[in-house]
């Protein structure tokens, strides 16, 4: 695999487009598969460094105007629209036609709901190779070259034709217009696509070696902390990012100049601090500085007290009675 994409801020609120701030995407999840290959778990629901793999996927798509997720309801990191083909199982055409009854944005984002390594960086590329030409859509290749479209952008409209365009086909041909059991490359096919090669994000776990293999990924070195962080955020209702480097320079001064168990405590009370203060990431900082600033005159003082006395420090307290006995 390529260089892993560690979770952090989606960054794709902003229209693409314009560059305004609006979300300007949609964004359907396809989450409602029978998972043969996993012997029929429950794929959305495992989990992958303590998250299920749908709300990392969910937490890859936080910019989208409206997130639909074609499947049964279940509990979920953030508020989505739920949605359902009718049959259940129809396939993957069926599942988006349903879903996209729900969106009006001019573009929207397709996703599978088993991919753990996807992240918001990735999802704005995609957007961002769409709206840059003139295609109906922009998916990833994986390591293969595979066309993967399930982890794509596309112009909703064209997608709405396409569809329309092969249930009428179906209804000609076999008197019944719905789009249960086609297969995804008869839309696809239809369709002028930009491909964005990324063999990371494109992964996805259909098989109990794959969850493995992404669960083991995320705790080598390097990777671990971000995704503990975006784990912990989730788990607590947490939305601010901050920069991680200011609290761990600041447990390491807590921890070096007052003692270890400083450093969880101190972050914790700069965390509560600027809670208090309703602050975003700017207060995080401010309370950073101000209690690294206090720890490094701490760490001065313990540095004084260890050395000899200083010139002009009493020996004994300052209302000790002294000792005038000649023999003393």
């Amino acid at each position: 695999m390529t260089a892993y994409e560690p979770p952090g801020d989606p960054g794709v609120g902003t229209d693409p487009a314009t560059g305004d701030g609006r979300a300007g995407y949609d964004a359907v999840v396809l989450a409602g598969g029978a998972a043969r290959r996993l012997g029929g778990a429950d794929k959305p629901g495992l989990r992958v460094g303590g998250r299920a793999l749908l709300d990392r996927v969910l937490a890859a798509c936080a910019g989208a105007r409206t997130t639909v997720v074609v499947a049964d309801p279940r509990p979920t990191g953030r508020p989505v629209t739920w949605a359902r083909e009718d049959p259940p199982g129809g396939g993957p055409l069926a599942a988006l036609a349903a879903g996209l009854r729900h969106t009006a944005a001019e573009h929207v984002v397709v996703l599978s709901a088993d991919l753990p390594f996807l992240a918001g960086p990735t999802v704005g590329r995609l957007l961002a190779a769409l709206v840059a030409g003139d295609a109906d859509g922009a998916l990833l290749t994986d390591a293969d070259g595979r066309d993967q479209p399930l982890v794509a952008a596309y112009r909703t409209a064209a997608l709405r034709r396409e569809l329309a365009a092969l249930a009428r086909d179906r209804e000609e041909r076999e008197g019944r217009p719905d789009l249960t059991g086609l297969p995804l490359r008869r839309l696809t096919g239809a369709l002028r696509l930009t491909r964005v090669p990324d063999a990371v994000a494109s992964f996805d776990c259909d098989t109990w070696d794959d969850i493995a293999t992404a669960r083991a990924r995320i705790r080598e070195h390097g990777h671990v902390l971000d995704e503990w962080i975006s784990a912990a955020k989730d788990e607590l209702g947490i939305d601010l990012d901050v920069d991680t480097g200011i609290l761990l320079d600041l447990a390491r001064d807590a921890a070096h100049g007052v003692a270890r168990p400083a450093a969880p405590l101190t972050t914790f009370l700069v965390g509560y601090a600027a809670g208090r203060a309703q602050g975003g990431p700017e207060a995080v900082a401010e309370a950073a500085r101000k209690a690294a600033a206090l720890a490094l005159r701490w760490a001065e003082e313990a540095a004084d007290a260890g050395a000899a006395p200083a010139k002009g420090r009493p020996d004994a307290a300052p209302d000790a009675t002294p000792d005038t006995r000649p023999d003393a």
